[in-house]
């Protein structure tokens, strides 16, 4: 049956380098299990902040509340058309941007991990944050290469979309009862979803990272065999590997160092220009029209996930902000003291 509805589809009007690359019905079921990932994602994010400040005010109960208001996504138009929206761009990426993106991303997490600083405990969750889009894009090259060739391919894919759906939704609803009752919930410990965040809370964020972290190491292999499959031979791989590197490395050097001269959020936008914006003048000169279409598709794919979650990137930004003030304060602190004991 859903070979029939795709074959209705009018792919064969389009031409040659607007066309999807494989069965449309496909691309739509991969897309929207990286849609329900992405919606996960942000959900269990603003659960974990949202349970970081609560308790922050907990330990200041001497200082006046000043608790930043958080979006909350309700299951209403603007959300629908939020994930419509989002599940037509991941249809419409091939997956060989796709794997581009998730490659590009993998090597920008490496090199910021390794050239972070140590006393910046928000850098995981600007990470988590800006990666979304990736992340949809990861899990569709990651199915489109697991079930590449199965005789049953639609089937394993609705069944995933179906389990992703599920996941997705009852994250939402966690969410949502999280933000509306958590204070009341933890302090009368009447709820056993309150009382188990309240006691096993802090395990959520590592829990979260080990996950994404699984995801893109299986998406990194996907990749690099999705865009292995477009060349002939050795030395055209080496032709298109070795400027993309070269590239990127430059980009992402040039990236680190601009990031501290701007705000969170205005050095987040910026660097998806700039990253885009490399990689589709490196199409240009070495990829197909195609690809050009789908990087400029991309650019709408972050920018839908990264402006409705500015107050996630808000937040994280102004944590590390805090954690510099404790440390040049206990520096202050411990100043007098170390000339204290010098005279003695």
């Amino acid at each position: 049956m859903l070979s029939f509805i795709a074959s209705l589809l009018p792919t064969r009007f389009l031409p040659g380098w607007l066309s999807l690359e494989s069965n449309p019905m496909h691309c739509l079921l991969q897309a929207l299990v990286g849609a329900c990932g992405i919606s996960v994602l942000c959900s269990l994010m603003r659960v974990h902040l949202f349970l970081e400040e609560s308790q922050r005010d907990q330990n200041e109960e001497d200082k006046p509340s000043q608790r930043t208001p958080q979006r909350t996504t309700k299951p209403g138009l603007p959300g629908v058309l939020w994930f419509v929206f989002v599940t037509g761009v991941l249809t419409v990426v091939g997956s060989r941007v796709a794997a581009l993106v998730v490659l590009e991303f993998c090597l920008r997490a490496v090199s910021g991990w390794v050239t972070a600083r140590r006393q910046s405990r928000s850098f995981l969750k600007q990470l988590l944050v800006q990666s979304q889009f990736c992340l949809g894009c990861a899990f569709s090259c990651s199915l489109y290469f697991i079930h590449e060739g199965a005789p049953q391919r639609w089937l394993c894919l609705l069944l995933a979309a179906a389990l992703s759906w599920f996941l997705a939704r009852q994250t939402s609803l966690l969410q949502q009862h999280v933000t509306a009752l958590y204070e009341l919930h933890s302090s009368q410990r009447y709820c056993g979803t309150c009382i188990s965040l309240l006691t096993s809370g802090h395990r959520l964020l590592p829990m979260l990272c080990r996950t994404v972290i699984m995801t893109f190491i299986v998406a990194v292999v996907a990749a690099i065999s999705i865009i292995n499959e477009h060349f002939l031979s050795a030395a055209e791989a080496l032709r298109f590997w070795t400027p993309l590197t070269i590239c990127y490395t430059l980009l992402i050097v040039y990236m680190q160092e601009d990031q501290h001269r701007l705000p969170g959020s205005q050095a987040v936008l910026k660097a998806v220009g700039v990253r885009l914006g490399g990689l589709m003048v490196l199409m240009l000169t070495v990829g197909r029209w195609a690809d050009v279409l789908h990087i400029l598709m991309c650019f709408l794919g972050e920018a839908s996930c990264l402006i409705p979650t500015m107050d996630l990137l808000d937040a994280a930004s102004s944590e590390d902000e805090e954690d510099y003030t404790d440390c040049v304060d206990r520096e202050r602190q411990q100043r007098p003291r170390a000339q204290e004991k010098q005279r003695r």
